[in-house]
């Protein structure tokens, strides 16, 4: 047996049907997130079917953004390939896509159902990081969300698993897993934001929301920096995600400040509790 081969990316075969671990790995990210958001909404005051019926109207929204961002970025290669547009399976998705689509959603459901969007969104975005960090597992089954060439030595000195160094051997060469620096930074965001939380006075509504778009566009700034499969502005040779990324970060830290200066009768968080009120 080849020790450099690469991992099946199907996971198992029902006759003419392939299921790949891409889809498993982020379906099993979806369910643990929206676990997690029920008992957190239910701190809140609000019941499971506010946070069921969000995300029922938010994923496929969710997933048609994220797959319509990725190839309007690569519409060089899928304007002569038109046929591979739904092919999903195969990767090709873009969480900024995928969050702007779920953003769009939640904040028309949660007026329809008279919830403050800002805390609904604040119940959600610790367990939306956690899903990323444990989404990119599906990048590394596929191959791809890689960085530059290393050597084998570097890969070593990590004291990596000998599975992840062997799924880093692509075309030939040793690459930078930065699908995993993502991943390790999501789930370090995620504890951080879960262990902060619920602590008395120290945020107010939509605050939660703030700071993991702090966190998270900061992190991805840099590693998006690292990897070599970017999608790029065609017309001006920038990074997508990172051009992105800074204007996330400061967007989320001028409306945090902002907030704080014009609001100063926005509910803080007491003791995991919070006050229903559409802000």
């Amino acid at each position: 047996m080849d020790l450099l081969a690469a991992l099946n990316p199907i996971a198992l075969r029902l006759g003419p049907i392939q299921v790949h671990w891409y889809g498993v790995i982020i379906a099993s990210a979806v369910v643990i997130a929206v676990t997690l958001s029920v008992r957190e909404a239910k701190r809140r005051g609000l019941v499971a079917d506010d946070v069921y019926d969000a995300i029922l109207w938010a994923l496929p929204v969710a997933l048609i953004f994220a797959r319509a961002y990725y190839v309007l970025f690569e519409w060089s290669y899928y304007k002569q390939h038109l046929s591979e547009i739904p092919a999903i399976w195969d990767g090709g998705i873009a969480i900024y896509g995928s969050l702007i689509g779920g953003l769009i959603m939640i904040i028309l459901v949660t007026r329809h159902k008279f919830i403050s969007t800002w805390l609904f969104l604040d119940i959600i975005t610790p367990t939306v990081i956690l899903a990323q960090g444990i989404g990119r597992w599906g990048n590394f089954m596929n191959q791809e969300a890689f960085g530059g060439v290393v050597n084998k030595s570097f890969l070593t000195d990590l004291h990596l698993p000998t599975f992840i160094i062997n799924q880093m051997f692509i075309n030939g060469q040793y690459r930078m897993p930065t699908y995993l620096w993502e991943s390790l930074w999501d789930i370090a965001g995620f504890i951080v934001l879960i262990s902060l939380r619920h602590r008395k006075h120290l945020f107010k509504q939509g605050e939660v929301l703030f700071s993991y778009l702090i966190w998270y566009s900061f992190g991805r700034f840099f590693i998006e920096g690292m990897r070599t499969d970017s999608l790029y502005l065609p017309f001006a040779g920038l990074r997508v995600s990172q051009l992105l990324s800074a204007i996330i970060f400061v967007v989320a830290i001028t409306l945090w400040i902002y907030r704080r200066k014009t609001q100063p009768d926005n509910r803080w968080y007491l003791d995991g509790h919070s006050i229903l009120q559409n802000k």
